[in-house]
């Protein structure tokens, strides 16, 4: 029996028998769920990326759909962040850590039918490293690279101009998957790549599916045939579309409010699990007086961490104090430094010769962290002078305003691991120019030893949280609700992804 059936018989009921005969049939029955979606499942998604193309656009929404399920890289980043093998079979390194010799899998080839050769790695390493790249990972990982050289077929060989400690992990990232030359020009919205799953349709709005491809090396990880991400932002919606069984399941639930709802409910499954998603309320130091850093220590000084914790995530997440989540290597506790002190900042403010009320704009893309949690932040900064007029923009907006640098100030959450190297760029939309951070970042950049590295990464954030680059909320958690025969779903991100490999039904 189809579910949109049972549905509609449940309507019927109700108009002849009551509410009861609602509650009875409106959610279709676990036997007659697994008929109908036994090979396929539907997931819900909070932003709907402007493009599939990971190496030339920056949105962790794109890694979400594609990467390991469509494009592949490498090497595979796993659930419990160890690094594994994927395109590449093997690999060794030289003594000094600056030149990697990658062994191919045989046998692959593109959804188009295209083999896989070590052509296509360096076709696809030189053009991230191009000039006129927008590359996310472009200066961090590609300017390292001096010369890819293949000296056969299944061999690639990379010569890094300098050690990169973190280079198999950056390999393993969606920024550094594999494209053919033949496809990667339409890679945005028809992308073309190795992944067990196909793209089949794109309903921009609305919804986008991947098929499972039968021309995928043996033995496919694909345990379904057919994958729906459906967008939702609103975090009402998403709580009504599980409800109703519209979806299947959310990796990256958005409305931790209803939270106790699903865990009393014996037909979902909810995990609450880590990311690497440092949330932060972002300043534009191009614009004045964000330039002048006591401005920016009166921002963060104004700032309540636990009363925006408790009040947009119901108090799940992590206070941090620069931009390293607690979960990497090498991360400082700095939450101490420039605690919550409106007295401070106000007294800031006059030292800066800020004239009150300073009028700003504070723009807030759809989750909930950022919608929720911005209205919190506005009342805080209020209470110290500062009036933060509220933007509310959509993701493609949020892209194309304060991630191009029109901005005063804006939340969000950067999930990207390993991403302080944003912070060595002048050009990053925040625009942060320091030349002592970029020679520390520099010499973290060159050094393979552990404890020199561990202690170059505490400095960078030492020097970031002392200038008060931005103003540090908090890590956030993810949320995973599924219906309880749905199994495979990542509870947690090491990177911003999806791999559907182990998704199946019970």
């Amino acid at each position: 029996m189809r579910i949109d059936r049972v549905r509609r018989l449940a309507l019927a009921c109700c108009l002849v028998g009551g509410t009861s005969a609602l509650t009875a049939l409106a959610w279709p029955s676990d036997a007659q769920a697994q008929a109908v979606r036994r090979d396929a499942a539907v997931l819900g998604m909070i932003l709907e990326p402007t493009s599939l193309d990971p190496t030339t656009a920056p949105a962790a929404a794109i890694g979400e759909i594609v990467h390991y399920n469509v494009l592949e890289g490498l090497t595979r980043i796993n659930l419990d962040g160890k690094i594994t093998p994927l395109l590449a079979e093997s690999w060794t390194t030289d003594p000094d850590g600056r030149v990697y010799t990658f062994k191919l899998k045989r046998g692959v080839r593109f959804h188009d039918g295209e083999a896989f050769t070590a052509a296509d790695v360096k076709f696809s390493f030189d053009r991230a490293r191009a000039e006129g790249s927008t590359n996310k990972a472009k200066k961090a990982v590609f300017d390292n690279i001096a010369r890819v050289d293949t000296p056969d077929e299944h061999t690639v060989v990379i010569l890094l101009n300098n050690p990169d400690g973190n280079f198999l992990w950056r390999m393993g990232e969606n920024t550094a998957v594999i494209l053919d030359p033949k496809s990667a020009a339409t890679t945005a919205t028809r992308p073309v790549g190795t992944g067990p799953y196909r793209l089949d349709e794109w309903k921009k709005g609305s919804s986008l599916s991947l098929v499972k491809w039968d021309g995928f090396r043996q033995p496919s990880p694909a345990m379904l045939g057919r994958v729906t991400f459906r967008f939702i932002n609103d975090p009402a919606a998403q709580v009504a579309a599980l409800l109703a069984g519209d979806i299947d399941g959310m990796p990256r639930f958005g409305a931790p409010q209803s939270l106790k709802q699903f865990q009393s409910d014996k037909r979902f499954t909810v995990q609450v699990g880590s990311t690497t998603g440092e949330t932060i309320v972002a300043i534009n130091h191009r614009k004045k007086p964000f330039d002048d850093p006591r401005v920016r220590r009166a921002i963060q000084a104004a700032i309540d961490r636990k009363a925006v914790i408790d009040g947009a995530q119901e108090g799940f997440g992590t206070p941090i104090g620069s931009h390293m989540a607690p979960s990497e290597d090498g991360h400082v506790d700095l939450t101490g430094q420039n605690p919550y002190n409106p007295d401070r900042a106000r007294a800031l403010l006059r030292e800066a010769g800020v004239t009150l009320p300073l009028n700003v704009t504070l723009t807030l893309p759809p989750p909930q962290y950022a919608r929720k949690g911005g209205e919190i932040v506005a009342a805080q900064l209020a209470a110290v002078g500062i009036n933060a007029k509220i933007e509310n923009v959509e993701w493609a907006q949020w892209l194309a305003g304060p991630f191009k640098g029109n901005f005063d100030l804006t939340i969000i959450s950067h999930v990207e691991p390993l991403d302080i190297d944003r912070y060595a760029d002048p050009a990053y939309y925040w625009g942060y120019d320091s030349k002592p951070f970029q020679a520390l970042f520099a010499r973290y950049n060159g050094s393979t030893n552990v404890a020199e590295r561990r202690r170059l990464l505490g400095d960078m954030q030492r020097l970031i949280a002392a200038d008060q680059v931005n103003a540090f909320l908090f890590i956030l958690p993810q949320f995973m609700v599924s219906n309880r025969r749905l199994t495979g779903l990542w509870s947690s991100s090491p990177i911003p992804a999806n791999d559907l490999s182990a998704l199946r039904w019970q």
